[in-house]
């Protein structure tokens, strides 16, 4: 009766570098391969042009400034916008302060998003397809 889906894969072998717990960086961060940070950024993540960057941005993580990658999965905090150019997967702990561009999205209950979403297209990675949605989700008080 139920189909299941196909769900995009994320190469999580491709994780190179790990910004550990207690570590912070100021300053902006490229990524080529993956990233996991557990620690905290002030500043830009992106993804080397050319490059399919992954971040992984565990709960215990943070961000604060623009990210742009090719696959993202978070469980932090991010504070500033996020463009994702294949898949991004907003766990249950996720919450993102900024505008939001992806083409594939993955969002769990509980995720908090105070910003725009907003999906690429398929056709032209540069084109918005048009789908805008201003969203507000908040986690209900027990």
């Amino acid at each position: 009766m139920f189909r299941k889906r196909h769900q995009p894969v994320i190469e999580v072998s491709k994780l190179s570098s790990l910004i550990a717990p207690g570590v912070e960086i100021a300053g902006d961060v490229i990524v080529t391969d993956g990233l996991r940070v557990d620690g905290r950024i002030e500043g830009n993540v992106r993804a080397k042009p050319g490059s399919q960057g992954l971040l992984v941005l565990s709960e215990r993580g943070s961000i604060r400034g623009t990210v742009h990658v090719h696959d993202a999965v978070v469980n932090g905090t991010i504070d500033g916008d996020v463009e994702v150019e294949h898949y991004l997967e907003l766990q249950a702990n996720a919450r993102v302060t900024g505008n939001i561009t992806y083409r594939q999205l993955r969002l769990d209950c509980g995720a908090v998003v105070q910003g725009r979403l907003e999906r690429l297209s398929d056709a032209v990675a540069q084109e918005p397809a048009g789908n805008v949605v201003n969203v507000q989700f908040a986690q209900a008080a027990p």
